[in-house]
């Protein structure tokens, strides 16, 4: 007997255990039909593609974060839940395909109990059979399918195989007239049940989503033990009504006097239905022995070996962001370059032409520029996924990283801060917890990005002498370098540290990941994850930079033709009555640098500048310096070409710019005193490591979480540590005698 499918086109969900391939058989399946968004009022990313069946006709299919269970305790965990079994403000799937690793079957049947006991209808694809009976054992699909009660498709998302009869399946399912498990699900012990019943009666009715009696009982029963195991005093989750969550508390704190665990109750039960109904169904073809996984994690997972090969793999992926990308880099910077002398020939001198020129081309390539380095990062992680290495680096680094509060998964963002904080921040999309991505992006900042190390280069090489060494044999300009990128290190882990047990307390759960198999990564599925990630960063965050970009153009850039206390005419007409050929020409572009210099300094920029100069005069800087602060807002690197303007030198200049560096040395206070001191070089380096001096960063922040709320508290926390930190070292250093 059929049934009519529901009216609108039917949803599909896939659901499965991290690491057990769902999402290449989402990609296979789905193919180009894919679209990425954002689940209903939630940052989380969503993927949802078409796939055309025989019967059901186009069916839309959901790839669910992956989940180990319908467990709960943050809110990407809980967002896994909600899309499985419906609850507000997802709708209730018409089906859901539970993709489960048979190389580690019992495990992953865990989810799949789980899900069936939520009465949505449910077909289980059975992944990687064919690494399972390489390993010399076997899985009888249709004997695991009566222990389940649902239907069993061996699948091979790496090879492509078993596709057409798990679409079959589905459509099945989709069109018969009852679509939900018939097993015999597991028994409640005495005090469980009333646990069960107790909290069963508190659920909202939107919660039921059912018009047949027996059938919501068993999905209130399936949402009752949910909340048991989900919700306790420190859990993330939203939206879980008041008399819920009360009347779990109550619950617990009972069990707890009574001497009971009420999650290893559940937990127990449920696998011990498992070993008796499906592991029969699992059996032995050859002599086991050691894997191809067992021996590669030998080394691998190595205290010693595994953490030299994770060093060299973490050398090349910094390698590629720090160098790598810079010839691509280069090309979209020359490519906007070109561009904007194209418009500059084209249209006469206006404000309008400066307006596309500086503010909406310079504002669109700030955006692109970022392109080459969020593409590689994309990529290693992706490639560091696929064959299974990233969980290896996740257990490696895990005993580090607990001592600051984080887990394993926080150190290849923190490291990628190293090359630049905004792909950095997307990387944390790897960690499962709200709290540790929360704490991870707020802390990589702190690391020294690239775009610090022109500004390290120009103050490091104006101010201290290239002859003096330490030890007498490294000299201090090299010293002073690698030691500003060991202390904004330490500074990160020590942040994470504080955050940790301030702003973003909570218990420290324990990393728990599965270690799969090694296997070939599936090159389609990593590049439209390279892609897909990459074009969402262009199309949220890059609105947000480019406006920031517009408006701090606006800021540099007027008022327009302000009164200038200098003829700079006159002296054009005297040097052309004095002067010709290459002298003319020289003394030209002084006396336009010169003008150039004194326009900007009358913006209202520079005001500002003025107005902040009594808040950082205690750090050793002048107004001038202020003026360069607020220019790298836009980018922590702009700052040695705002100083070039600021002083009349150039346009073009860059660290390596002779004449700026004597500017620098020349500068002096109104006494006479020289602004610039080796003393007032460090203060300045010290607060451009822990000032967040990017609103790229702070857009991408913005981005990930869906809020202004954590992007201003990270540009004041980061800023009030690094006016605190500049004083010290100011303030100190004067009084210990040095300048």
């Amino acid at each position: 007997m059929s049934r009519t499918v529901r009216a609108g086109t039917p949803r599909i969900a896939l659901a499965g255990n991290p690491n057990a391939g769902k999402t290449s058989i989402f990609n296979r399946l789905t193919g180009s039909t894919q679209k990425v968004g954002n689940y209903p009022g939630i940052t989380v990313e969503r993927h949802a593609g078409r796939l055309t069946l025989a019967r059901s006709g186009e069916v839309e299919v959901l790839d669910v974060p992956g989940t180990y269970s319908l467990s709960s305790r943050s809110e990407e965990e809980q967002l896994a839940t909600q899309a499985i079994v419906g609850l507000p403000p997802l709708e209730r799937p018409d089906l859901v395909v539970v993709v489960v690793d048979a190389t580690q079957l019992l495990r992953n049947l865990y989810l799949a109990l789980q899900v069936i006991e939520t009465d949505v209808p449910v077909v289980i694809a059975l992944n990687m059979v064919d690494l399972l009976e390489q390993g010399g054992q076997k899985v009888d699909a249709e004997a695991l399918s009566a222990a389940c009660g649902v239907p069993v498709v061996p699948v091979s998302g790496l090879r492509g195989t078993g596709l057409d009869h798990l679409s079959a399946a589905v459509d099945e399912v989709l069109t018969r007239d009852d679509g939900s498990a018939a097993v015999e699900l597991w028994a409640a012990s005495g005090p469980l049940s009333e646990d069960i019943d107790a909290v069963r009666g508190t659920l909202p009715e939107s919660w039921s989503g059912q018009e047949n009696p027996t059938r919501e009982d068993r999905r209130a029963r399936s949402l009752a033990l949910w909340a048991l195991l989900s919700v306790d005093e420190d859990d993330e989750l939203r939206d879980v009504p008041t008399a819920v969550r009360d009347c779990v508390l109550e619950r617990r704190r009972a069990a707890e006097e009574a001497g009971r665990e009420i999650e290893s109750e559940i937990i127990r039960a449920r696998y011990a239905w498992i070993d008796e109904h499906c592991t029969p169904a699992l059996s032995s073809t050859a002599p086991k022995r050691k894997s191809l996984t067992g021996r590669l994690d030998a080394v691998m997972l190595n205290p010693v070996a595994g953490l030299l090969l994770f060093l060299a793999a973490m050398t090349v992926v910094f390698r590629s962001l720090f160098s790598w990308a810079d010839p691509m880099i280069g090309w979209v910077e020359a490519g906007f370059g070109l561009l904007s002398e194209g418009v500059v020939t084209v249209m006469p001198e206006s404000i309008l032409r400066d307006f596309i020129t500086e503010g909406l081309i310079a504002g669109v390539g700030g955006v692109v520029v970022f392109l080459p380095q969020i593409l590689l990062l994309f990529l290693f992680i992706g490639l560091m996924e696929d064959t299974g290495y990233m969980a290896r680096v996740a257990f490696l680094m895990d005993r580090v990283m607990k001592m600051v509060g984080l887990h394993g998964r926080a150190f290849v963002p923190m490291l990628s801060g190293f090359a630049c904080a905004v792909p950095a921040i997307l990387a944390t999309r790897t960690m499962e917890r709200r709290r540790d991505r929360m704490l991870t992006m707020m802390v990589v900042p702190l690391m020294s990005c690239s775009a610090r190390l022109p500004v390290y280069t120009l103050l490091i090489a104006a101010l201290y002498d290239p002859e003096q060494t330490i030890l007498g044999f490294m000299s201090v300009q090299s010293a002073l370098l690698v030691a500003m990128y060991l202390f904004s290190t330490l500074i990160a882990l020590v942040a994470a540290a504080v955050l940790g047990r301030t702003v973003f307390k909570g218990p420290q759960v324990p990393l728990i990941l599965e270690l799969p198999p090694y296997r070939m990564p599936q090159w389609r599925s990593v590049l439209r994850m390279m892609f897909s990630r990459s074009a969402v960063f262009l199309r949220e965050a890059g609105g947000v930079i480019l406006v920031c970009t517009i408006a701090l153009w606006a800021l540099l850039s007027f008022p327009q033709e302000p009164a200038l206390d200098v003829d700079y005419g006159a002296q054009r007409a005297e040097a052309e009555q004095t002067l010709s050929g290459d002298a003319l020409a020289e003394r030209f572009e002084a006396i336009d640098a010169a003008e150039a210099g004194e326009v900007f300094r009358k913006s209202y920029g520079a005001r500002l500048g003025k107005s902040i100069e009594p808040s950082i005069e205690p750090l050793g800087f002048d107004w001038k310096i202020g003026i360069g602060l607020i220019g790298a807002f836009a980018a922590r690197e702009v700052f040695v070409s705002t100083m070039g303007v600021v002083y009349g030198v150039s346009e073009e200049a860059d660290e390596g710019s002779v004449p700026l560096r004597e500017q620098i040395r020349g500068e002096t206070w109104e006494d006479g005193r020289a602004v610039y001191t080796p003393l007032v070089g460090l203060s300045l380096m010290i607060f451009f490591a822990l000032a967040c001096q990017c609103m790229s960063t702070l857009a991408a922040v913005y981005r990930e979480t869906g809020t202004w709320r954590w992007p201003v508290f990270m540009f004041v926390y980061m800023t009030g540590l690094a006016w605190i930190a500049s004083f010290l070292v100011f303030q100190g250093g004067r009084l210990m005698g040095f300048e």
